[in-house]
């Protein structure tokens, strides 16, 4: 059951239009979308729920209220950011929901409000009590028996007193610049220090160097999992920052800032270098939010916020440690296994795993494979594989997110020393990668790889990877195509699909969007690809306009996908037109979605579905039943503004018909079968859980996968 009251849901939701009949020109209404930023807080209240789930793991239970706190605090440095920019430049237009600025900013504060409270609160009246439980305690300064608080006052002053630099308040110590999501304390003081200054406040950060949670030695503990915040220590030891005065007070604050990248890419002539002074301001961007202790007075909580330009409303107390989403470190230092989701091994086809050519068995066939049910492994053999081969001449690949030290990228710079023709297409502005993705730019162009940092003014989202290789005296071209990145990491906990071919068109396609990408010309035609920004929004719509007469010339007609986010309104309208016309339509959406199904007379055949479990779900699947010719497609695109028309973007068709008919079924078919993880989608912005009906067997769709991998 939710733990969020109905009083919130209505805070956070608008109602469902009831109007009979909607005619052509009234599907531009604004009451028929929902608001992107509620939408999104509505998928970290999914998450949060999963925290209270007591069929799942302890531990992950904990790592979901973990995950549901960092996606709240990058829902604060993004969207809500963006909501405050619109409304400080004078914005009041409505957005396509309807909402203003000033409204979506007061109705997004309504919801904030509740979902910090019930963290802490799950925090604290669930797994604090579960862990312990378990033997996992995290201690209170309360609790600290004596021999405790010995060695935690030996600690602080071994270990993180002598990193420690407070700050007094006066005329010659302005307030100083604060980091985005630093973890710090606001000291009142009483009396007068060695140089007669009775400021009565100071400031103390903690050092970023230190780990956030500390173990506390057995031999002083009943067990081996018994931890204590650094706050805490912080806190109790305090006094001995200062020396001769008494702490009146002692509350932890953390500030959110702003952390879009503004770079006028039409005035600078270095886009890296430009980056790299941006990123070293982004620690000190516009303040959006501020958190306190509960326990902190109003005059320091106000006072605080002046400084960083914040009212009231910008301001949220926490009752406990004001970083929670720290805790996530007691999951990976407890050793408790048993309290964790069971390890599996993903698949590998065998005729992959056993083949001494991977181009050879590509050849043969198109490969399909479903990460992280089957194994990456064999896109990085594939590539291991061409850097090796004397016959492959030249090697190109899309980077968005990835590793500095991955595999792939170790790959990428033997091959280019080996004298390899490389080229890579690096997205610098992947959000929060950009420094990383810096640091891998220079490392691959060290290395002889020819580095392209992708077109100004649009983002490379795609994931494409081509070999070229000669064979019997003639050129011969192999792809990889992807809906998640190159991050053999992210491969393991996030859901998507690789294609694997030698298909003829499909490689012309690649070869000529990498073209595009490195050099200069027109848009090309493509045999088999669709992309963005050119073409793949005209053909969703064009897509979903065919089912629709398909539909009303009395044909079978269905539209299924699978997407993070469903945003755009021309994509929105056309599939309303399609469920009025009678198109059965399935979404998976995981997170924002902006459609409002089963509006009476409007959407009624439209149902939405958004999963949640151990992976996330992150792939993108189109599929169109075509009057009975079906068509499925991959993608690496949402249906978002930003995917169809600002960003490069490719769509895949899968080919083959069993291996169409797995997407269709693994992405969508099962998601629809879900009664443990699935989450379904009402007319008002509300989600709920789905639960099986009396007699019908459990089923999870991640659950189903996971065994179906172990039985291949």
């Amino acid at each position: 059951m939710s733990i969020l009251s109905s009083a919130t849901l209505r805070s956070v939701t608008q109602q469902a239009p009831d109007l009979p009949g909607w005619s052509a020109d009234e599907l531009d209404a604004p009451e028929l979308l929902l608001n992107r930023e509620l939408s999104l807080l509505a998928f970290t209240r999914r998450v949060l729920e999963l925290a209270r789930d007591q069929r799942l793991p302890l531990l992950e239970r904990l790592r979901f209220l973990c995950i549901s706190c960092t996606n709240l605090d990058e829902f604060f440095e993004v969207r809500v950011a963006s909501v405050r920019q619109r409304m400080q430049h004078g914005a009041t237009q409505p957005g396509p929901d309807g909402l203003t600025p000033k409204a979506a900013l007061e109705a997004i504060r309504s919801a904030v409000l509740e979902m910090v409270e019930q963290q802490y609160w799950v925090m604290n009246e669930e797994l604090t009590p579960a862990l312990a439980e378990q033997e996992i305690r995290i201690l209170r300064r309360s609790e600290w028996k004596r021999r405790q608080r010995r060695w935690l006052h030996q600690h602080f002053r071994q270990e993180i007193l002598p990193v420690l630099s407070p700050l007094g308040l006066d005329p010659a110590h302005p307030f100083p610049r604060i980091l985005n999501k630093s973890l710090n304390f606001a000291v009142s003081l009483e009396g007068q220090d060695a140089f007669g200054r009775d400021s009565g406040m100071a400031l103390v950060r903690a050092p970023r160097s230190l780990p956030r949670i500390i173990r506390v030695p057995k031999s002083y503990t009943r067990g081996p999992n018994d931890f204590v915040f650094l706050s805490s220590v912080i806190h109790a030891f305090i006094d001995e920052l200062f020396p001769g005065m008494r702490v009146r007070g002692c509350y932890q604050f953390r500030v959110t800032r702003n952390s879009e990248l503004f770079v006028d890419e039409e005035e600078i002539e270095d886009l890296a270098r430009a980056l790299e002074g941006e990123l070293m301001e982004r620690g000190f961007a516009e303040a959006v939010r501020l958190e306190v202790a509960t326990n902190c007075p109003d005059p320091i909580a106000r006072f605080l916020g002046s400084k960083f330009g914040l009212t009231e409303n910008s301001i949220y107390r926490c009752d406990g440690p004001v970083n929670l989403n720290r805790m996530s470190a007691i999951c990976d230092l407890a050793d408790r296994p048993d309290l964790k989701f069971t390890t599996f091994q993903p698949h590998t086809p065998k005729a992959l795993a056993s083949s001494s050519n991977l181009f050879a068995a590509m050849r043969r066939r198109d490969w399909v494979l479903h990460h992280p049910y089957d194994s990456f492994q064999p896109v990085v053999d594939l590539l291991r594989e061409a850097v090796s081969d004397p016959s492959v001449l030249a090697i190109k690949q899309t980077l968005y997110r990835t590793g500095v030290d991955s595999v792939l990228v170790g790959l990428l710079v033997e091959a280019a020393r080996a004298g390899k023709d490389v080229t890579v297409i690096v997205e610098l502005r992947a959000r929060f990668d950009e420094q990383a993705n810096i640091t891998l730019a220079t490392r691959l162009q060290e290395a002889g790889v020819q580095v392209v940092y992708g077109v100004v003014g649009h983002k490379t989202h795609a994931k494409m990877m081509l070999l070229v290789r000669r064979e019997r005296g003639h050129l011969h071209r192999y792809v990889h195509l992807g809906t998640g990145n190159y991050h053999q990491g992210t491969a393991k906990a996030y859901t998507d699909w690789s294609l694997l071919s030698a298909n003829a068109d499909l490689a012309q396609d690649v070869h000529r969007i990498f073209q595009q990408l490195s050099g200069l010309g027109r848009v090309q035609t493509l045999n088999r690809l669709i992309q963005s920004p050119f073409g793949l929004h005209r053909f969703l719509l064009e897509m979903i306009r065919r089912e629709t007469e398909h539909s009303r010339a009395g044909h079978s007609a269905r539209i299924c996908a699978k997407m993070n986010s469903l945003t755009e309104p021309d994509i929105i309208r056309a599939l309303y037109e399609a469920a009025r016309a009678g198109v059965e339509v399935r979404l998976v959406v995981r997170g924002i979605c902006c459609l409002r199904p089963g509006v009476p007379g409007l959407s009624d055949t439209i149902r939405v579905r958004s999963i949640l479990g151990r992976f996330l779900e992150h792939s993108r699947v189109y599929h169109f039943d075509n009057a009975g010719q079906p068509e499925t497609y991959a993608a690496s695109a949402d249906w978002m503004e930003r995917n169809l028309f600002q960003r490069v973007e490719t769509c895949f068709p899968i080919l083959d018909a069993r291996a169409a008919a797995r997407v269709l079924r693994e992405s969508i078919e099962l998601a629809f079968a879900d009664n443990r993880s699935a989450w379904e989608l009402g007319p008002g912005g509300d989600y709920h859980l789905v639960y099986p009906n009396e007699g019908e067997t459990e089923l999870a769709i991640q659950d189903v996968l996971i065994a179906e991998a172990g039985d291949v």
